[in-house]
């Protein structure tokens, strides 16, 4: 089991992308810093169904989306912390 830590949106960086190439389903995969962007677009939020998403509430608040995403899973950091110690492997695209 696998934690993919994404810090780029899909426009900066092809990180995302290729994080999906290698994910599982039993892989969970957490959204921070500008890439809880992608969330915005259709395209994103449909690939990203098929797995264990969330978001970095305070990444979400600091670029004022939280009523956009209010259905999207939200951790702060303690319980990023608690999440990183539940996987065998952290990576950081």
């Amino acid at each position: 089991m696998i934690l993919h830590l994404i810090q780029s949106s899909p426009e900066q960086s092809s990180a995302l992308k290729t994080c999906l190439r290698y994910a599982r389903q039993s892989d969970s995969i957490l959204l921070t810093g500008n890439s809880v962007n992608c969330l915005l677009k259709q395209a994103w939020a449909t690939q990203l169904k098929e797995y264990n998403v969330a978001a970095l509430q305070e990444d979400i608040i600091a670029r004022g989306l939280t009523s956009l995403l209010k259905d999207t899973k939200q951790i702060n950091y303690d319980e990023f912390v608690s999440l990183s110690l539940k996987f065998n492997k952290v990576i950081s695209w």
